[in-house]
């Protein structure tokens, strides 16, 4: 009884104690023990990813003159993502007196120049690239090309429509009265140039590029220089009207109306291709009947373009106009073609039954 009595005790006496050791506890062990069990039900902190560190590649281009093979600069720190045309930005800053676009770049002495568009990692074989330089000469804008090569035709033609007395003689000029076809003549001279002149404006996807400053005198001479030969002849006081009279010139007329807006409405169509996904399709024709020219010809602006001139040719029946329309024939059937082998090797399934420029023909 009395063992019992004293482990009874003794139990008693390890029960307090138990519980005064919980209670002297201190409060800050209490909630760093809290803490501790929170940061380990978490879980493991997760690593930081490692930041890498891309290494950029730089280029060096020594540019050399293409005809003394002598060193003119060297253009460092390119990167290769960088452009030809923004090697020609650069060397314009150390070359001032050459300007990106007279600027000429060939990978190697006596070849094709480079396009601004390509990149330096492409043509590059090592770090350093060697490129030629070649002064392509004063130039000029394409825009500021086809605005004055049009704008001249427009006004010589009325130059001599006028009949401004240092042309013809006055008082034979005087005494003649005019033909009805040579008002209709001047009407459509200047409906196509006008034509011409705003598509230039707000139709045609004119290149950014330059020309040089010859093909711009070149082009000029041979429009203005046409245009007064054929004016001179159509407004002189002796012109004869057509063989057929009215009948001839008002089919004419109408065939170079038809034509004009036939070439319109194609070139309208050509400057909005279609596109499927991000390959581009050939121009295809829509609800315009003038644009169902496409199913017959690859290159319908220059068809109804001759159209057009041999019209006018028909309805003025003079030489200098017939013999403009077949150099224009000539020179208009060698882009189409040039067009058409571009179109085949892209389109070629749908492509092979097409014409050039005449349908069945050429």
């Amino acid at each position: 009884m009395l063992n019992r009595q004293k482990s009874l005790g003794s139990e008693r006496k390890r029960e307090l104690f138990s519980q005064g050791a919980t209670r002297s506890i201190p409060k800050n062990d209490r909630n760093f023990h809290s803490f501790s069990q929170l940061v380990l039900s978490a879980g493991p902190l997760k690593s930081t990813a490692a930041v890498k560190h891309s290494k950029t590649t730089y280029f060096e281009i020594e540019i050399l003159d293409a005809q003394t093979r002598k060193q003119i600069c060297i253009v460092d720190k390119v990167m290769q993502t960088s452009t030809i045309h923004d090697v020609k930005q650069k060397f314009h800053k150390a070359c001032p007196k050459w300007y990106p676009s007279r600027v000429g770049l060939q990978l190697e002495h006596g070849g094709p120049f480079l396009k601004d568009y390509r990149t330096i990692q492409s043509v590059a074989a090592s770090s350093i690239v060697t490129l030629y330089f070649t002064d392509l000469g004063q130039q000029v804008r394409w825009t500021a090309v086809f605005l004055v090569e049009y704008t001249g035709p427009l006004l010589i033609y009325l130059l001599f429509y006028l009949r401004i007395p240092y042309i013809y003689d006055i008082k034979e000029s005087s005494r003649r009265s005019r033909h009805p076809v040579v008002h209709l003549a001047c009407f459509c001279h200047c409906i196509h140039y006008i034509r011409y002149l705003l598509e230039t404006l707000f139709v045609h996807k004119v290149s950014a590029g330059h020309t040089p400053l010859k093909n711009l005198i070149k082009g000029c001479a041979f429009y203005w220089g046409f245009t007064s030969w054929i004016a001179y002849y159509i407004n002189h006081p002796r012109y004869t009207p057509p063989s057929f009279g009215n009948r001839q010139i008002t089919v004419s007329a109408i065939n170079f109306m038809i034509c004009e807006a036939g070439n319109h409405f194609i070139n309208v169509v050509l400057a909005h291709p279609n596109h499927t996904g991000a390959n581009a399709c050939f121009p295809s024709p829509n609800y315009n009947p003038f644009t169902w020219m496409f199913f017959l010809v690859s290159c319908p602006n220059y068809t109804y373009e001759i159209g057009s001139w041999i019209s006018f040719t028909v309805m003025t029946q003079t030489l200098p106009v017939g013999i403009f329309t077949l150099l224009m024939s000539i020179q208009m059937s060698l882009w189409a073609q040039k067009k058409h082998k571009i179109y085949l090797k892209k389109f070629n399934s749908y492509m092979h039954r097409k014409s050039a420029m005449i349908p069945f023909i050429l």
